[in-house]
């Protein structure tokens, strides 16, 4: 495969049914939590964990020079979908190589997340997605642009995709191109959360009302709180970035994971609105003074401006520590995370509270 022919994916998706939208929420909740009895742990069933093949309904989103083999690992070894983030290795060789690497630390599912970026010197999509398939990987979580042109070499090779949206509009789209599931991301979520601004206790509900295949929730999940409402408002799960970040595990500077427990929910920032290109990130040094280039600047910022603070930041923040070097994506979740704690003791925590809460407080509140 040396490019991507002009054709377009067909859609696997049926029409949507007549199914009132209670029955449609009724049916994405029926998930037998059982019982922590004789030593079995807590374990929930969802059409997300049947899509992939994994024991709990968390996904590790991919994240910019965090999503190496070690993190994606170590989450698909807790019971989760652990991904590997395709662009941070560049090109199909690195690639190959970090999978290799992750298949020789887990025998469990695990993905590759491709961004789809608008930029002159575009990475080799087709090659990336050559070795993902060639590498037996079955799970791609897309993002970005539209990822039809893809989605038919995907199809044939029996790999499943989630996109990640930002809107309603935006998820329709991608089932009507034949995407498997979307990960629909709030107005909270770390990164780039679109130009709509719609929080989750809105966005969710609104997906659930439209949508026919199955969705997790992203952006402000942290705990089994989380978890349960983003399952009471009709999502079949959840998409953790910024709290994986501050695990064991992740193969990130000690500076970056105290960074981000020592943060509240009032300590990230947007930038980039002007250009219609929004990023939530953490704010530091580095971030202040963008935001004033933008205030001074008005209608005639232009990228180049702030490059200095956007630009090829990331290997000196997650790799060695310099937390005021540039902008790095965070969410407003931060508020919500104390501790750094094993991915496995992350997950098996929040199944276990999520349990209790289902069937303590929440059932304890029915006459």
């Amino acid at each position: 495969m040396t490019g991507f022919p002009l054709r377009r994916a067909a859609p696997s998706c049926s029409p949507r049914s007549n199914r009132s939208r209670s029955a449609r929420l009724s049916s994405s909740l029926s998930i037998p939590v059982a019982k922590r009895n004789q030593g079995r742990e807590a374990a929930m069933k969802t059409r997300i964990t049947e899509l992939f093949g994994i024991e709990h309904p968390i996904i590790q989103g991919g994240m910019h020079y965090v999503g190496f083999a070690e993190m994606a690992a170590a989450v698909s070894n807790a019971g989760g979908l652990g991904i590997i983030t395709g662009l941070t290795q560049g090109t199909p060789e690195k690639l190959a190589n970090e999978i290799a690497r992750c298949k020789d630390m887990t025998d469990k599912p695990f993905g590759v997340n491709l961004t789809f970026l608008p930029t002159v010197n575009a990475p080799d999509y087709p090659g990336l997605v050559r070795v993902i398939i060639e590498s037996g990987v079955k799970a791609v979580e897309t993002a970005g642009n539209n990822p039809a042109q893809v989605l038919p070499y995907f199809k044939d090779a029996g790999v499943k995709v989630i996109h990640k949206c930002t809107s309603v509009r935006h998820s329709l789209k991608a089932q009507s191109i034949g995407c498997d599931a979307v990960s629909v991301d709030g107005f909270e979520c770390g990164g780039h959360p679109g130009e709509d601004d719609i929080p989750n206790m809105i966005l969710l509900p609104r997906a659930a009302d439209e949508l026919e295949i199955p969705f997790v929730a992203s952006g402000g999940m942290a705990d089994a709180r989380s978890l349960v409402a983003s399952l009471a408002m009709g999502a079949d799960g959840m998409n953790m970035g910024t709290r994986f970040i501050a695990t064991k595990e992740a193969p990130v500077h000690e500076n970056v994971k105290k960074a981000i427990v020592a943060a509240s929910e009032l300590d990230t920032r947007l930038v980039m609105r002007p250009l219609r290109n929004t990023e939530r990130v953490m704010t530091n040094a580095a971030v202040e003074r963008l935001l004033e280039k933008e205030r001074a600047l008005g209608p005639n910022l232009k990228f180049e401006d702030i490059i200095e603070e956007v630009a090829g930041v990331y290997p000196r923040i997650m790799m060695e520590g310099d937390m005021d070097a540039g902008a790095w994506s965070c969410g407003m979740v931060a508020g919500l995370i104390h501790d750094i704690p094993t991915c496995k003791e992350l997950i098996d925590r929040i199944i276990s509270e999520a349990e209790e809460i289902i069937r303590g407080r929440l059932t304890g509140l029915l006459n």
